[in-house]
C-alpha cells in the first residue's frame, strides 16, 4: 500500500509538472476533475440502486447467519458446562476409587494379620495328638514342636501386653509345653546316660544330640531350670569320663617309657669313662639315640605330629622316649578337647566367657591331672632334648587348636610352658656349668675329636634344628653361652699338648667335627656353623704354616726377608742374598719329593676324617706352590737355572690330589 501511495503521488506530481509546463489554468483543471467525480458518484448510485435487492438479501443472510452463530455459541457453552460437570464427576470417582483401594488394602492386611493371628492362636488337634503320643525323633514331632515354640513365644508377648485373647488357649499350650518338656528332658537324659556305658563311643550320642539340638533350645527358651539340670548332668558325666579316660591312658603310657632315664650323671661335661646305664648295652634309650643327639626323635614335630595316638595294649613290646608319649597324650587331648568345645558351643548355645567356663567345668580336672603328671616327670628330668621337644609340641598343638577355632586350651598351654621352661633352662645351664667345671688334665692326651665336643655338636645341632621354625631369644642366648664355654674348653684341652702342631691338630679335629654335624643337620648359614667355619679356617691356615716349616722353612723365611728388603728398596742387600739362595735351591732340589711324601703321610695320620685330611693336604700343597712361585721370582738368573722346573713340581703335586 505504501508503494502505491508513493507511485500515485509520483503520477500527480508528474501531471502537475506537465500542466505547469503546458501553461494550463489550474482552476479549470480542478473544475474538470470535480465534474468527473460527480459523474463517477452518480454512476455508483445507479449501480447501488440496481443492486439494492441483492444487498437486501445479503443483509438478511448475514442476519440469519448471526442467529445461527448465536445458537451454536449457546450449544457450545452448554457442551462446555457438561464437560466441566463430567470432569468434576471423574475427579470425584478417582478419589472414591483411591479411597476404596486403600480401604481394600487395609482390610486385606488386617485380614492376613487376623488370619495369621487366628492360625497362631489356634491349637490343632493334630498338634495335640503328635506332641502327646509321637516319639520325639519323628519328623512330625519336630515340626509340631517348632510350631508349639512359636505359639508359646506369641503367648509370652500377648501376656506382656495383657491381651485377653491369649487366655482362651493359654491352658492348652501350657499343658502341651509341660508334656513336650517332659519328653525332651527324658530323651536328652537318655543320651547323656549312654556316655556312662563301659567302652561307649560317646561321639554317637553327641551326634544324636546335635541332630536334635533344637530340643535344648526349646527347653532353654521355656524352662531354664530344666535346661540347667540337663547341662549340669552333661558336664558332670563328661568331666568324669574324660578324667577317667586320661588317667588310665596316662598310666598305661607311662609303662611304655624307657626303663633307663637320663640322670644328673649324664651332663655334657661329665666323664663317661665309667659305666653309665644310659650308655650301657642294656639301655633302651641308647638304641634310639644318645642323650645329646636327636636322631629320629625330632619326627614327633613333623610326620608324627598328627599321627594316630599310641595304643598301649597293642604296643606293649615297644618302648618310647618321653616326648613320644607326651605327643600322643597331648594329641589325644587336643582331638577330644576341640571336639568337645565345638559341641558345647553348638549344642548349649554359649559363646566367649560362658563357653570357656563350661569347657573348664568339663575338662578342668583332666587338664589339672595332665599338668600334675608333667610336673612329676619334669622335676627329676635331665633330658634337655625331651624337654625342648615337649615345649615345641605345645607350640604346635596350640597353633592347631587356633586353626580349629578353639581358644579354650590357651591357658592350659601356658601352664605347660610354665612347668617345662624353668626346668629346661635349669638343666641347660647345668650342662654349661658341667663344661666349666671340666679339668682337662683328667682326660687322655689324644688329638682326635673329644667326646664332649661330639656331645656339644650333636646337642647344638638338635636344638638349632628344632628352633628353625620357632626361634626363641632365650634359647639362642643359652646356645651362645654354651658355644663360648665349649670353645674355652677346647682351648684348655689344646693347652695340655706340648707342641703347637699338636694343639692345632686337636683344635682342627674338634672344630671340624662340630662344623660337620651342624652342616649335616641344620642350615649352612646358621650362626653356630659360621662361627666354627671361621675358627676352622683360621686354625687350618696356621696348621699349614706349621707343617710346611720343617720342609720349606728356609725358603719361607728367605721369601719374607727378601720381600721386606724389596719393600725397603735395599737393592745391595738383595744382591748379597744369592749365596743363601743357591744353598736353598740345592737343598730343595734334593729333598722336595721326599717332603711331599712326608707331608701326605703326616696329614693323614693326624686327622681321622679323610675329607678333612685331604682338604688340609691340598691347602698345604697350594701354599707350597705359592711360596715356590715367590721364591722363583726373587732368584737371580743363575739360581733359577738350577731350580727344579715348576711344571715338574705341579705334575708331582697332582699325584696327591684326592677324590674326597
Amino acid at each position: 500500500m505504501a508503494e502505491a501511495v508513493l507511485i500515485g503521488e509520483q503520477i500527480e506530481d508528474d501531471e502537475v509538472q506537465e500542466i505547469l509546463k503546458t501553461g494550463t489554468d489550474l482552476r479549470q483543471y480542478a473544475a474538470q476533475i470535480e465534474k468527473e467525480f460527480k459523474e463517477v458518484e452518480n454512476r455508483s448510485i445507479d449501480d447501488y440502486i440496481k443492486e439494492s435487492q441483492n444487498i437486501a438479501n445479503l443483509h438478511n443472510q448475514i442476519g440469519n447467519t448471526s442467529n445461527i452463530l448465536e445458537r451454536m455459541e449457546s450449544m457450545l457453552m452448554d457442551i462446555q458446562d457438561a464437560l466441566n460437570n463430567i470432569s468434576t464427576e471423574i475427579t470425584s470417582l478417582q478419589k472414591k476409587s483411591v479411597s476404596m483401594s486403600v480401604q481394600l488394602t487395609n482390610r486385606q492386611s488386617i485380614r492376613a494379620q487376623i488370619s495369621q493371628f487366628i492360625e497362631d492362636m489356634a491349637v490343632p488337634e493334630e498338634m495335640v495328638s503328635c506332641i502327646m503320643d509321637s516319639p520325639v525323633t519323628e519328623k512330625e514331632f519336630v515340626a509340631h514342636l517348632n510350631e508349639l515354640n512359636h505359639k508359646l513365644n506369641l503367648m509370652k508377648e500377648l501376656n506382656f501386653k495383657e491381651s485377653k485373647s491369649s487366655q482362651d488357649v493359654s491352658d492348652v499350650l501350657q499343658k502341651l509345653k509341660i508334656k513336650a518338656m517332659s519328653k525332651l528332658r527324658l530323651y536328652l537324659m537318655e543320651q547323656i546316660y549312654k556316655f556312662r556305658k563301659p567302652m561307649a563311643n560317646y561321639q554317637i550320642p553327641q551326634n544324636a544330640m546335635l541332630k536334635y539340638k533344637f530340643f535344648f533350645e526349646f527347653i532353654l527358651s521355656n524352662e531354664r531350670t530344666v535346661a540347667q539340670e540337663i547341662c549340669n548332668e552333661y558336664v558332670d558325666t563328661m568331666s568324669k569320663i574324660y578324667y577317667s579316660y586320661f588317667k588310665s591312658y596316662s598310666t598305661r603310657l607311662g609303662s611304655l617309657k624307657f626303663e633307663e632315664a637320663v640322670s644328673k650323671d649324664d651332663l655334657m661335661g661329665l666323664d663317661d669313662s665309667g659305666p653309665k646305664g644310659i650308655f650301657s648295652k642294656t639301655s633302651s634309650l641308647k638304641n634310639k639315640s644318645t642323650v645329646f643327639s636327636i636322631g629320629d626323635r625330632g619326627e614327633v614335630l613333623n610326620q608324627q605330629l598328627e599321627a594316630p595316638i599310641i595304643v598301649p595294649h597293642a604296643q606293649q613290646k615297644f618302648r618310647y622316649a618321653y616326648e613320644a608319649l607326651f605327643r600322643s597324650e597331648q594329641y589325644a587331648l587336643v582331638d577330644n578337647a576341640c571336639r568337645e568345645y565345638l559341641f558345647v558351643t553348638d549344642f548349649f548355645i554359649v559363646r566367649g566367657a560362658q563357653a570357656q567356663e563350661l569347657f573348664n567345668q568339663i575338662m578342668g580336672k583332666t587338664t589339672a591331672l595332665l599338668i600334675k603328671n608333667l610336673e612329676t616327670y619334669v622335676q627329676d628330668c635331665y633330658d634337655t632334648i625331651a624337654l625342648f621337644l615337649c615345649i615345641q609340641l605345645c607350640f604346635r598343638y596350640q597353633l592347631m587348636c587356633h586353626k580349629r577355632c578353639v581358644p579354650a586350651l590357651d591357658k592350659y598351654w601356658d601352664n605347660l610352658h610354665a612347668v617345662i621352661w624353668p626346668r629346661f633352662e635349669q638343666v641347660f645351664r647345668m650342662n654349661i656349668q658341667s663344661i666349666q667345671d671340666c679339668d682337662p688334665t683328667k682326660f687322655p692326651k689324644e688329638t682326635g675329636p673329644h667326646y664332649i665336643t661330639r656331645r656339644y655338636a650333636e646337642f647344638s645341632a638338635a636344638i638349632v634344628g628344632i628352633t628353625e621354625n620357632f626361634p626363641n631369644e632365650l634359647v639362642s642366648h643359652m646356645l651362645l653361652e654354651l658355644q663360648e664355654e665349649v670353645k674355652c674348653f677346647m682351648l684348655r684341652m689344646a693347652a695340655i699338648f706340648t707342641t703347637r702342631k699338636e694343639q692345632l691338630i686337636y683344635l682342627i679335629n674338634n672344630y671340624d667335627l662340630v662344623l660337620g654335624v651342624l652342616m649335616e643337620r641344620t642350615r649352612d648359614n646358621s650362626k653356630e656353623a659360621e662361627a666354627f667355619r671361621e675358627l676352622l679356617s683360621t686354625r687350618s691356615a696356621e696348621y699349614v704354616e706349621e707343617i710346611l716349616a720343617p720342609h720349606l722353612g728356609g725358603i719361607i723365611q728367605f721369601v719374607k726377608d727378601c720381600e721386606q728388603m724389596r719393600d725397603k728398596e735395599q737393592t745391595e742387600e738383595l744382591k748379597r742374598q744369592e749365596r743363601r739362595s743357591l744353598q736353598l735351591v740345592a737343598n730343595f732340589s734334593a729333598n722336595w719329593k721326599k717332603s711331599l711324601e712326608e707331608l701326605n703321610r703326616e696329614v693323614f695320620l693326624s686327622f681321622p676324617s679323610l675329607l678333612t685330611g685331604s682338604q688340609l693336604l691340598q691347602l698345604a700343597l697350594s701354599q707350597l706352590v705359592q711360596y715356590y712361585h715367590k721364591f722363583y721370582k726373587l732368584l737371580t738368573p743363575n739360581a733359577r737355572a738350577q731350580l727344579v722346573n715348576i711344571h715338574v713340581i705341579m705334575i708331582e703335586v697332582k699325584k696327591y690330589k684326592s677324590n674326597f
